[in-house]
């Protein structure tokens, strides 16, 4: 029983650390980065598409993103597309493969960019606090019915406040190198 709710705690912390991870990977932090696009919607053949569905998307250099398009009729979608993104990139096309140069940024918007990424680690921290409330009520249900001892949900609850313990930790290591990633370009 332990176990199992070991096991439910950890899936919902994990799915919570790894959904971060996803949404820290998109924050800009002034270096070119392909998963900086992995949000811009495009418009083509009547459809909304991913950006990575009609074109690769690789760094040139520390601030300069190359995307071509599979197919060079989409080019001035894919464009479109980044510049209405809400991301502050102007695209430049030479009709085969669009250069994104990638501005530094100013204090203000690091700032902002720090608090931004310090909301997401809240609501991770949030998601893993409710894992560890799933489990806990898992064990204390278990103890209720005298499917486990009360020394067993003791035990229990330690562990599953230890598993939060770490998992909390890890969003604080991986908040902490991004913002030093932010702050220190």
């Amino acid at each position: 029983m332990i176990d199992d709710a070991l096991e439910l705690a950890e899936d919902a912390m994990k799915s919570a650390q790894e959904r971060l991870a996803r949404e820290l990977s998109r924050v800009r932090a002034g270096r070119a980065n392909p998963a900086l696009l992995d949000g811009v919607r495009v418009e083509a053949y009547g459809v909304q598409m991913s950006l990575r569905e009609v074109a690769t998307v690789s760094t040139a250099d520390a601030r300069l993103l190359i995307v071509k398009p599979f197919d060079a009729n989409t080019i001035s979608s894919v464009e479109k597309a980044i510049m209405n993104s809400g991301l502050g990139l102007n695209p430049s096309s030479d009709g085969v493969v669009l250069r994104v140069p990638i501005p530094p940024l100013t204090e203000e918007r690091r700032r902002s960019l720090v608090k931004q990424v310090k909301d997401q680690a809240e609501e991770a921290k949030i998601a893993i606090r409710s894992g560890r409330r799933e489990g806990n009520d898992l064990l204390k249900g278990a103890e209720k019915d005298k499917e486990i001892s009360e020394d067993e949900l003791k035990r229990g609850l330690d562990k599953v406040q230890e598993l939060t313990n770490r998992y909390v930790a890890m969003i604080d290591s991986a908040v902490k190198k991004k913002e030093s990633e932010i702050m220190d370009d």
